[in-house]
């Protein structure tokens, strides 16, 4: 949830409760060199951007914070904190700091992070992994993680998602996957897969999908492929193919050819 000082013009702790300066360790210290203020920017405040301001003033005390009971201060202070420090936030409780601690640590800190319990941290991961890191999650799931994957992985390596279970997954392997395992996609189950393969297939591969049985397909297809095979689709079970078989037909590459008889002219 996005906080703001407009919140609430009170200070109070992540439990919800208030508090003053009185008593606490910055009092002496801090709080007369201004760079901590009450209900401004307070590391024990339960607003974010009171500790956003707190570590901005006072970078250097991040390392103290690192085990505070509040998670948005511990993921805060790991913003800060120095590196080496870090590691031990790769098991904390929550996501957030896992995430944040991990974003500062090198790639090799990542691979834990793979199968963590929560999606959030597993989505993010992914643009920082190579495509040897990243096989182990092609099984992730969330289909929104292993979506991530197939937008990731090199087109290469694809065709190990062709079958995934999850339409959105299998459309964005369509448009990525190494052309020449388009043609395995052909026939896959979902129109929208299928529309995805069109659109990227040479026209000479075309033919295979004059059939199909989702009219976007056929329409994609009466608009690319070879003149030579374009007839097979002049008597088409949907107007709109029709019409962009006849707009062809009329087009300059058929200048000074006859239309088939039995077509409206």
């Amino acid at each position: 949830m996005t906080q703001t000082d407009n919140d609430a013009d009170e200070a109070r702790d992540w439990q919800g409760r208030e508090f003053t300066c009185d008593g606490c360790r910055y009092q002496a210290t801090l709080l007369p060199q201004g760079k901590c203020e009450l209900k401004k920017a307070c590391v024990y405040d339960r607003y974010v951007r009171r500790i956003v301001r707190f570590f901005e003033r006072n970078p250097d005390l991040a390392n103290d914070h690192l085990r505070d009971d509040y998670f948005e201060t511990r993921a805060i202070a790991c913003k800060h904190a120095d590196v080496f420090r870090l590691p031990p936030l790769i098991d904390d409780p929550d996501e957030t700091v896992r995430w944040v601690a991990a974003s500062r640590l090198p790639r090799s800190y990542l691979l834990k992070l793979r199968n963590d319990p929560h999606r959030e941290v597993r989505i993010r991961i992914v643009s920082r992994l190579e495509d040897s890191e990243l096989v182990g999650m092609v099984n992730d799931p969330d289909y929104y993680v292993r979506t991530m994957v197939a937008r990731k992985l090199s087109p290469g390596i694809l065709p190990m998602m062709i079958h995934d279970k999850e339409v959105q997954v299998r459309r964005t392997v369509a448009a990525r996957i190494d052309p020449a395992h388009l043609m395995r996609m052909a026939v896959d189950p979902d129109g929208d897969v299928r529309l995805a393969v069109a659109e990227r297939l040479a026209p000479e591969q075309l033919p295979a999908l004059i059939q199909d049985p989702d009219w976007r397909v056929r329409y994609e297809v009466a608009g690319r492929i070879a003149e030579d095979q374009i007839s097979a689709l002049i008597d088409d079970a949907d107007p709109m193919v029709r019409e962009r078989v006849l707009q062809r037909l009329s087009g300059p590459a058929f200048e000074g050819t006859t239309a088939p008889e039995h077509l409206p002219r």
